[in-house]
């Protein structure tokens, strides 16, 4: 591989799509460092201790929050937690308002979720801090991107040349954008495959495979990413119950017992157990489901710390 450069060529991190290849190689070769810190004895270190983080989620989250918290907190910053639901955003306050009153407690680095698209780009034109997308609404949520990239270049060597199946609803997800980005600026193929109502119309103009036919899928792929299915951001059902998409999309052992291959399973989480996959696939010697977990905490390192270098 190529040496990378050893800065980021970005202040915030929005989306995927506003890094380089090399970006993406800098944070997980950094990624890596701190997988090395986090399974010390001693599992702290100082490089940010000077540095203020918030955490702002207008979206409910346990995994990505906590991981994130967890990730700051390694690197001895200091954290701040906001919830909107228990804040004055309830009472109409808007959302510049919001972060810029957080921002006079000489805040450093914003992390945020939020249901609407772009939020985090809108916000980073209008307060001076550096914003992380910790996931806008359906668009994009790079930090499992590249943790998702980093479980598959641990368990592979490498990411280029790899076939990788993106399996549910790709419609709702911004998993399932930020993967396509990321896998691709790292030399993988890409295919999505879900039912027709839950593949956007504009996904084959992004160079992906679409197919329908979920054994052609795993028969294809080297690892299968299984997204959830997001009923709370369906405004109208996209297919005729649970239990049919089940029989049709959901991954159980016998499906798995039956290629001629082994294949890796992932899922960004949280999982519908016995809907998009079965307890005895999620957690089977194909799964790494929780190394991804554990990888989510030394990429949001990699991260935060690389973004503290390009403060100004």
């Amino acid at each position: 591989m190529a040496e990378t450069a050893q800065q980021l060529s970005t202040k915030h991190l929005l989306g995927i799509k506003d890094l380089s290849a090399d970006d993406i190689h800098l944070l997980l070769d950094t990624a890596s460092t701190f997988k090395d810190v986090i399974n010390r004895p001693i599992k702290k270190v100082p490089s940010l201790r000077d540095i203020t983080i918030a955490n702002v989620f207008f979206e409910n989250s346990t995994r990505t929050r906590l991981s994130f918290e967890l990730a700051e907190k390694r690197l001895s910053a200091d954290v701040i937690n906001f919830a909107a639901s228990s804040s004055s955003v309830s009472k109409g306050e808007t959302l510049i308002d919001t972060v810029n009153n957080i921002l006079a407690m000489k805040v450093d680095m914003i992390v945020m979720r939020h249901p609407y698209p772009g939020a985090g780009v809108f916000l980073s034109k209008h307060v001076d801090a550096q914003i992380i997308n910790a996931g806008d609404g359906a668009h994009e949520h790079p930090t499992q991107a590249l943790l998702d990239a980093f479980s598959i270049r641990e368990q592979y060597g490498d990411v280029a040349g790899k076939k990788v199946a993106i399996i549910g609803d790709i419609l709702h997800s911004r998993v399932a954008l930020s993967n396509i980005l990321c896998l691709q600026k790292l030399g993988a193929e890409v295919l999505v495959c879900g039912p027709t109502t839950l593949i956007p119309k504009y996904i084959t103009s992004l160079g992906v495979k679409v197919e329908h036919d979920l054994l052609k899928a795993l028969r294809w792929c080297d690892v299968a990413n299984m997204l959830r299915i997001q009923l709370e951001r369906q405004d109208i059902n996209y297919f005729p119950s649970l239990r049919e998409y089940s029989m049709l999309y959901g991954l159980n052992k016998a499906i798995l017992e039956s290629l001629d291959k082994k294949i890796t399973i992932m899922h960004p989480g949280p999982i519908n157990r016995g809907v998009e996959i079965t307890s005895d696939v999620a957690d089977s010697q194909h799964s790494i489901i929780l190394d991804q977990v554990q990888n989510g905490v030394a990429v949001r390192m990699a991260v935060l710390y690389l973004l503290a270098g390009k403060r100004v």
